[in-house]
């Protein structure tokens, strides 16, 4: 064997086992909260077990997935999704190309800005596969009869024939995620009693037969859906002479309607509608009224506030890359105090004096304040608890769950990261809501910050990206009283790192090796 050959034999045994690590690692954050083994994802999709027709239309006497030609011909449910996201394309579109009138946009490569083929949606050589099942129990706040949802996550792909009759796939930009309630109470036990919250997680905690909890199981079947999610990556725009790269991603969701039995279009939720709310005096003195009132603020710092449908928006554009430094790119830019005042926006809806009145207040009231306690604090939440900031922090592009990728010939070595960082980071603090259930305590639902993940006192994210290793957000500390911000005093970074500035934003760096 050559030299080089041994080298690159070398090279592939390490990648291999880096990416068997990988897997080991992810598959051991996921334990009980997620489901992203590739082949039984394989198993559920291919058998038409839990695929989106099958779920929906649990009568079809069909053995095979539908492509989405068929799938939004033949299942109503579905019905208003495909104009709504057609009319979301057209107002993207023209919103476009007013801001840059001199650029082209359109479906493929001789265009300055390339759009998501909408032909996708009808075709009969794409599909959604399941690219993931995740166990969203810790939303049971929402809805504490429903124990808390369960999200079916599926990828576009599209299947393409070969010379030799076989088919090649290509993961396409967009997932759907079908929400399900995770407890039917109509559902019982061996025993004939009502499946409780308790038993839901130890199914999953267990690895049990969580696959029975979801779908009904006796009329009406659809009992347990919620809502569709669809997350598109409307467009791609290189660098050019008016812009930095972008890529822009649509958030869209259709809450199930019993009545008439179809998934209708509906707000997103805590997606403030910044714009709007700006542009409307009164809208803006209810809103800051409203979040700065003891009780909601307390829920906001803890992460489990419902912002009314009233100050929300239909649907989000969340661009990518954002950065750091507050931009026009994030959700709430010119809400607070010195930000848009360039832009001609106006007074902002919180001034600094608001925000720490209001925490001065909450303080007086007994609430303690775990995330939000400095004005840094409340704009960063004020970010992130939207589905676009979110989305923008820590995801991988506009995602945060591109799936698992079984399409690939050797899913188990595939490049293709399940998830984002901000996903992995949270499984701690979702499985310890799912062992609160699961031995009959009352689970703490709060949540950190979306760029560092709340451990619960555990250790097993010590020293990674998703906590406090190389890339990982940390706080840097204030020029002028040289201390961190009172909302990000725990975001260190760990032995042999420092937290340094990764744009021009002060308070947010990342940790990478120390250089001096």
């Amino acid at each position: 064997m050559s030299r080089a050959l041994r080298i690159l034999v070398a090279a592939a045994a390490l990648l291999g086992g880096v990416a068997s690590l990988f897997a080991a690692e992810t598959t051991a954050l996921t334990r009980g909260t997620a489901i992203t083994e590739p082949e039984l994802l394989r198993k559920l999709d291919q058998n038409n077990t839990l695929t989106i027709s099958r779920l929906l239309s649990p009568e079809r006497s069909a053995d095979v997935p539908l492509t989405t030609d068929l799938m939004f011909a033949s299942l109503p449910q579905l019905k208003e999704i495909p104009p709504a996201i057609d009319a979301e394309f057209d107002r993207y579109i023209a919103r476009y190309k007013a801001a840059y009138p001199t650029e082209t946009i359109g479906v493929g490569e001789g265009f300055d800005v390339q759009l998501f083929d909408r032909a996708n949606l009808k075709s009969r050589d794409t599909r959604f596969v399941l690219a993931g099942i995740v166990n969203r129990m810790d939303r049971a706040y929402v809805s504490e009869e429903s124990c808390g949802e369960i999200r079916l996550i599926y990828r576009l792909a599209r299947f393409d024939g070969r010379p030799d009759g076989g088919k090649t796939a290509t993961r396409l930009p967009m997932t759907l995620n079908l929400v399900m309630k995770a407890r039917d109470p109509r559902q019982t036990d061996a025993n004939g009693k009502p499946v409780a919250c308790a038993e839901v997680a130890r199914r999953w905690l267990d690895n049990g037969d969580w696959q029975g909890l979801i779908g009904s199981r006796i009329p009406p079947y659809d009992a347990m859906l919620d809502r569709i999610e669809t997350n598109i990556q409307v467009s791609v725009a290189p660098k050019s002479a008016l812009h930095d790269f972008r890529s822009d991603y649509l958030l869209k969701v259709f809450r199930y309607d019993a009545a008439t039995k179809t998934f209708e279009e509906s707000t997103l939720e805590n997606q403030i509608d910044r714009d709007r709310i700006l542009a409307d005096d009164a809208l803006r003195r209810d809103f800051k009224a409203w979040l700065l009132a003891p009780d909601h603020l307390r829920e906001f710092d803890r992460g489990t506030v419902l912002i009314p449908e009233k100050f929300l928006a239909r649907a989000a554009v969340v661009p990518t890359p954002a950065g750091f430094d507050a931009s026009a790119l994030q959700p709430e830019f010119g809400m607070m105090q010195g930000e848009g005042q360039a832009e001609g926006k106006g007074d902002p809806v919180f001034t600094d004096s608001d925000v720490v009145s209001a925490l001065k207040q909450a303080a007086a009231r007994g609430a303690d304040m775990q995330n939000v306690r400095s004005v840094a604090g409340f704009q960063r939440r004020l970010n992130d608890v939207t589905c676009a900031g979110c989305h923008q922090t820590r995801g991988i592009g506009g995602f945060h769950f591109p799936g698992v990728d079984w399409l690939a010939d050797d899913p188990s070595n595939s490049a293709i990261v399940p998830a984002s960082p901000h996903f992995f980071g949270d499984q701690l603090r979702r499985r310890d809501i799912l062992t609160a259930f699961a031995s009959g305590k009352r689970p703490d639902f709060s949540r950190g910050f979306a760029s560092r993940p709340q451990t619960r006192g555990g250790k097993e994210l010590a020293g990674t990206e998703y906590q406090d290793g190389w890339g990982a957000h940390c706080s840097l500390q204030d020029a002028g009283s040289g201390t961190p911000d009172r909302s990000f005093t725990s975001w260190s970074c760990a032995n042999g790192l420092t937290c340094q500035a990764a744009a021009a934003s002060r308070r947010i760096g990342m940790c990478f090796i120390k250089t001096r």
